[in-house]
């Protein structure tokens, strides 16, 4: 052992601090070992003759050891103290440094995102509402009125159906708006529509088991269906909605059908009656069970709304998904899911093992918004806002990008889809809008399988003003002129 180099190591200690002489060098030597200064199997100088060196009391020599050897970092035998400890090989005796390869579970493979985490409040993020129209100051109150009612008992988990309150409130509200067939046991409160998700897919599929998915299809269904296992099985979209074929029913029967029948995601187009009647009937008939997104049905511009698979008839296989996402805020992350009444005990009783429910202030204040009719005021206001950006974007579309852009039509919703009509990949056109500050999502990412390819852009319009719409499809049509779509 290098005395020398210790003799300064330990000057060094001691000055830094006023440390005690067996603190100073204990620390010492452990950052000569972990440094790599005293190589793996050095055997150390005695304690006596140490404590002489450095001319401290043995005891604190004897500390330092024993300290050591409780660590690790040295051995101590009849013939003498050893060090096990090699600092230049990254601490293994065997002078290998070996990096393991780092495996994640095959049922995420795919799953990885290469690109940062967008800025959500760019222009055209699909799914944002307006959050300035928001009625922050009456939440704030509805927030405030649920603290004080809250009592201690209240701040231990929840039920992990969620509350009471905000259940009445749910069921009492999606009777009337959208016409499902529920009681109050059949509503579940959710961490929002991706937690909904995965709970179904866990809970009514197994690993192997055939998942439908739209093609296009939101991206939150394909990672729940990938992550549980599943077999997901592309469907494609047409003007009526999901159409599967008899062969699909036939040799590709499913466990699971994901489907956003009030706006299809990402296209737009409305699921008719006739094709969720089929849909419903054939699936009874399979023993699958149906997984209906309604993630933004409350935004509908024009005509009445169709009513929700769910309450087709008496009975039908159908998960029925809502999120305050859209409607409120994301940061709520509040949801629901409606479930037959066949499913209700054994759901209550699993989730209780699954889930910890929480939030039990903001369920409270949630029910609060409904029961006083603040919510419905507010979509009200929304639906109307957001009529008039849909019709804002779709002029300035046609205006700077009419040449170029087929913007497919669609009923409501929070977003327009459009398909690019020369060759240029949307991709591309997407990496160029982003250097001038545009969020464009790409409808090629939202392809499923093998399934038909879309190239173009999902549009989101709610967050925008009249004078951002205009301003951000200037730069728009700016990054279309660069990469050649428009002369």
């Amino acid at each position: 052992m290098d005395l020398a180099l210790l003799l300064s190591e330990f000057e060094v200690q001691r000055q830094l601090s006023k440390q005690s002489q067996q603190e100073a060098l204990y620390k010492s030597l452990r950052d000569l070992l972990l440094g790599g200064q005293i190589p793996l199997g050095t055997r150390l100088t005695s304690t006596r003759a140490l404590a002489d060196e450095l001319g401290i009391a043995r005891n604190s020599a004897v500390y330092a050891y024993e300290r050591l050897s409780a660590e690790g970092f040295v051995e101590a035998t009849r013939t003498g103290t050893t060090t096990l400890w090699d600092g230049s090989a990254g601490g293994r005796s065997d002078n290998q440094q070996i990096i393991p390869a780092v495996r994640l579970a095959e049922r995420v493979a795919g799953l990885e995102s290469e690109h940062p985490e967008p800025e959500r409040m760019l222009p055209f993020v699909p799914g944002l509402p307006s959050l300035e129209e928001f009625p922050l100051l009456q939440w704030r109150r509805c927030v405030e009125r649920a603290w004080r009612r809250i009592k201690p008992a209240h701040l231990a988990y929840g039920p992990a159906e969620g509350s009471l309150e905000l259940r009445k409130a749910v069921t009492a509200y999606i009777r009337i708006s959208r016409g499902v067939r529920c009681d109050l046991e059949q509503v579940f409160i959710t961490d929002g529509t991706q937690s909904s998700l995965e709970l179904c897919a866990r809970m009514l599929a197994n690993p192997g088991d055939r998942g439908w998915l739209e093609n296009p299809s939101y991206n939150g269904a394909r990672t729940a269906f990938r992550s549980t296992g599943l077999n997901v099985v592309p469907i494609e979209v047409d003007q009526e909605g999901l159409a599967p074929s008899d062969e699909h029913w036939r040799h590709a029967t499913p466990k699971l059908i994901y489907v956003t029948p009030s706006h299809q995601y990402p296209l737009g187009c409305v699921m008719s009656t006739r094709r969720r009647n089929e849909i419903a009937e054939r699936a009874l008939a399979c023993g699958a069970w149906i997984i209906e997104d309604d993630y933004d049905s409350e935004f509908r511009h024009g005509g009445q709304p169709l009513p929700a698979i769910q309450g087709l008839f008496p009975g039908a296989p159908v998960i029925y998904l809502g999120t305050f996402s859209k409607t409120m805020f994301p940061a709520l992350r509040l949801g629901f899911m409606v479930v037959p009444t066949m499913l209700v005990d054994r759901f209550t009783r699993t989730l209780r093992q699954l889930v910890h429910r929480g939030h039990t202030a903001e369920q409270l204040a949630m029910a609060d918004f409904i029961d006083s009719g603040l919510f419905a005021r507010h979509l009200r206001r929304m639906r109307s806002l957001y009529s008039r950006r849909r019709e804002s974007l779709k002029a300035a579309l046609a205006r700077d990008l009419g040449a170029c852009l087929a913007v497919r039509d669609s009923p409501g919703g929070m977003h327009l889809s459009a398909e690019i009509l020369s060759g240029q990949r949307d991709v591309e056109v997407a990496s160029v809008a982003a250097e001038h500050g545009l969020l464009l999502q790409p409808l090629s990412t939202y392809r499923v399988g093998s399934g038909k390819m879309y190239n173009g852009f999902v549009l989101g319009y709610s967050g925008l003003n009249e004078d951002r719409i205009n301003s951000a499809t200037k730069v728009f049509a700016s990054a279309m002129k660069e990469v050649g779509a428009i002369s």
